[in-house]
């Protein structure tokens, strides 16, 4: 089941996920899905249980850059064609529980940027960096289970829930009338 292509309309911000340089940051979207490929995938199941933890449904990380934490199985490509580093693993970073970065910072901590980069099939890849986009969908054209979803016009969608949009600038608006 691929990420849902209307995540931001279907879903809402449960979340945010803060980048150490206290500038940037992604939202994440719930309610997540407990049908997805993560709760059925045989590898992300067992790595759970390794680590003693209970599977949950996780939701969406990212808005213009989205990968469905529900549907990710840990497979690495995104991460390794991503010409820009956009994509990290979260538990590389931040060894807790997934469910604990919906409200979290982390990014740039070293190398963590290739498959054996992750530390099991339960870290998931974090689109930390999504504002570093340069939109060329290498990581949607390489995730198996179609995860990831690159859409630079679910920025609006980004900057209403931060408080950051600006009607009179966005594409297709009218300028105010004049008054005379």
């Amino acid at each position: 089941m691929p990420i849902d292509s209307d995540f931001p309309k279907n879903h809402k911000v449960v979340g945010r996920h803060d980048h150490v340089d206290d500038e940037h940051f992604h939202f994440v979207w719930g309610p997540g899905r407990s049908d997805a490929e993560s709760a059925t995938n045989a590898e992300v199941q067992n790595a759970y249980k390794k680590r003693n933890e209970t599977y949950v449904p996780l939701g969406v990380h990212g808005t213009m850059v989205a990968v469905d934490w529900d549907s990710c199985v840990a497979d690495g490509a995104c991460i390794e064609a991503c010409p820009v580093q956009v994509f990290q693993w979260y538990r590389t970073a931040n060894d807790i529980p997934a469910i604990e970065m919906v409200n979290a910072t982390s990014g740039d901590e070293g190398e963590n940027h290739d498959r054996e980069g992750r530390k099991d099939y339960s870290d998931k890849s974090d689109p930390i960096r999504e504002h570093d986009c340069i939109w060329c969908m290498a990581c949607v054209s390489v995730c198996p289970p179609l995860a990831i979803k690159v859409d630079q016009s679910n920025l609006e969608f980004h900057e209403r829930e931060s408080r950051t949009y600006n009607e009179s600038l966005s594409k297709g608006s009218a300028p105010p009338p004049h008054s005379h």
